[in-house]
């Protein structure tokens, strides 16, 4: 493989945020990896979703979501795939983007986005203000066999996984479980974050462990203002699709442009809601501190009786009824009398009232003159009425930051599965275009596919990024390294001819033969870069041969020998 090749092909094995950024083929890699794995394939005899054989794709979806709570966690332990520094990032992608530009896509390189997200400083907030400023975490994206092995890892009960691994999971699911067509799930990635738009029921954005349906987008809630900040203040630097994919700093798209043209268009429509009684009661929602200018009235025997905004909002809290929607009656049958008022409150904005001054007028808070007659009926309930008209419509109108649509779209070949094949033919069939079809390629590396797969890459990867494997032995001889790794399942968490990184098998304590051989040959190496290590693989017995020799035992089938010389791996069969 030429370098620019073994760069990119070694990063579907480790699937690091920065190397999605930079090989952003990648991530659409992982997805048909993903649906490759017999795991998810599983799900499908649950006898939660067999219940649902027949239904429509929606029902499902909301039956995954709950699955996919019950059964991981999400994980942000930035030290789970060890730790890197910037300068090294940096030189090593410097060739493919300038480092002013790998600045703007990492908030650990300087990007600045993150202080929508966190009110301290984000190196205390991940906790690595304890390390020097040029230490950052490898963020490395999980397949979905290593975020199911996370329940072997000390202090989790269950699988778990960071944002990419989550949505990647969640777009394979739906594909596999929901049955919804890859032509339907955009995969979108901002710097920080990223998600899904499923294009089913005016949309659906799934954010890490949920869904976020438009109503749920709009409700004013906290988790709904969390799913939505990185849409609201990133830039979406990738959009993938079965069709391609857009990036913000490359010229050359492979999206097919009416695929993106519609993704705009359908995300454009779930990101507006228009200006309602629904709409302004989850605005008071999200933004309580004008809860103090508004007041809810109700009919009792003939007379009017009201209710601070405010009071009524609390009794959410113990309720399934929600204020200004359907149940809105019978949240205020859940009020106390005595938190009813006979009289109006003075100063305050009667809701039933400017309930009947929308339908009435109609003011268009997307136009600048609409939102002035707004703030002129509210400036005698509201000091500030311009400051509170402003944040509504920003509240109700999100425009996201997407790669521009003046691309070089250059036709590729679509990844052409539709949920209704099998596994095995969907494998078939992503073999036939690996020759022409890059992201369908690399998708076999990042399944871990070595029976078809070239192991320079993973020889590479294992050697170069796997850090966690070193710091867990770094108080070890040579010897007590040897007995950890014997002492483990000799199990690795793939099945068949697929193989874990040394990360893997030291972050879950289980591996092949195979995988424990490279696990101690990653340990000689970075103790002594000079020793020549040999690897000898002879189906059921495998050897590591430096300054002496150590055996194990494989089930894997394999016939190779690989020699580690500084940083050139050779692979004979």
């Amino acid at each position: 493989m030429k370098n620019i090749e073994l760069e990119k092909y070694s990063s579907a094995f480790t699937l690091a945020d920065m190397e999605i950024f930079v090989f952003p083929e990648l991530m659409y890699s992982l997805l048909l990896a993903n649906i490759m794995s017999p795991l998810i394939w599983k799900w499908r005899e649950d006898k939660s979703f067999k219940k649902l054989e027949g239904k429509e794709p929606y029902k499902k979806l909301m039956r995954l979501r709950q699955f996919i709570m019950d059964e991981f966690e999400f994980n942000l332990d930035l030290e789970t795939w060890g730790l890197t520094d910037k300068q090294s990032e940096i030189e090593r992608f410097k060739k493919y983007i300038p480092a002013e530009q790998i600045a703007q896509s990492n908030a650990l390189f300087g990007y600045e986005g993150d202080k929508y997200y966190y009110d301290v400083d984000i190196r205390k907030h991940f906790g690595l203000d304890k390390y020097t400023t040029d230490t950052i975490p490898y963020w490395k994206t999980e397949t979905v066999e290593a975020m199911n092995a996370f329940k072997y890892k000390k202090g989790y009960k269950t699988g778990a996984g960071e944002c990419v691994s989550l949505s990647t999971l969640y777009g394979a699911a739906a594909f596999i479980v929901c049955g919804i067509p890859l032509e339907d799930i955009y995969m979108v990635l901002t710097p920080l974050h990223s998600q899904n738009f499923i294009d089913i029921n005016g949309g659906i954005i799934t954010n890490n462990r949920r869904m976020v349906t438009k109503a749920m987008w709009f409700n004013g809630t906290e988790t709904s203002d969390k799913a939505q900040r990185a849409l609201r203040n990133e830039q979406i630097t990738i959009v993938a699709h079965n069709s391609g994919l857009i990036h913000c700093m490359y010229n050359d798209a492979t999206i097919d442009k009416n695929a993106y043209e519609k993704f705009i268009g359908r995300l454009n429509d779930y990101l507006y809601y228009p200006l309602e009684p629904l709409s302004v009661a989850n605005f008071l929602r999200s933004k309580g501190q004008y809860q103090k200018h508004f007041q809810f009235c109700r009919d009792c025997r003939g007379n009017a009786q009201f209710v601070r905004a405010e009071k009524l909002f609390s009794y959410e809290h113990d309720s399934n009824f929600r204020v200004c929607d359907n149940t809105h009656e019978k949240l205020l049958a859940e009020v106390h009398e005595e938190d009813f008022s006979n009289h109006e409150y003075p100063k305050r904005i009667r809701c039933d009232q400017f309930k009947e001054y929308l339908g009435k007028n109609k003011p268009d808070i997307y136009t600048e003159q609409g939102r002035i007659e707004l703030a002129k009926v509210l400036q005698d309930y509201i000091p500030d009425s311009e400051k509170f008209v402003d944040e509504l419509y920003h509240f109700l109108h999100i425009e996201p930051k997407l790669p521009g649509n003046d691309r070089n779209y250059i036709p590729s070949e679509p990844i052409k599965i539709t949920p209704d094949m099998s596994r095995e033919d969907i494998i078939d069939y992503l073999k036939s275009i690996r020759d022409k079809n890059i992201t369908a390629d690399l998708a076999f590396y990042a399944y871990r596919d070595m029976a078809n797969c070239d192991w320079q890459p993973f020889m590479k990867s294992a050697m170069e990024r796997s850090p966690v494997s070193i710091e867990k032995t770094k108080d070890k001889s040579m010897d007590d390294c040897y007995q950890w790794l014997l002492s483990m399942p000799n199990d690795s968490i793939y099945d068949n001819q697929r193989l874990a990184q040394p990360d893997e098998v030291a972050n879950y304590t289980r591996g092949d033969g195979i995988e424990k051989a490279i696990t101690l040959s990653n340990i000689i190496h970075k103790r002594n870069p000079q020793q020549q290590i040999e690897i000898y693989i002879n189906n059921d017995n495998v050897s590591v041969r430096a300054d002496k020799t150590y055996e194990f035992k494989s089930s894997k089938g394999f016939e190779k020998k690989i020699t580690i010389n500084e940083d050139k791996y050779r692979i004979f069969s």
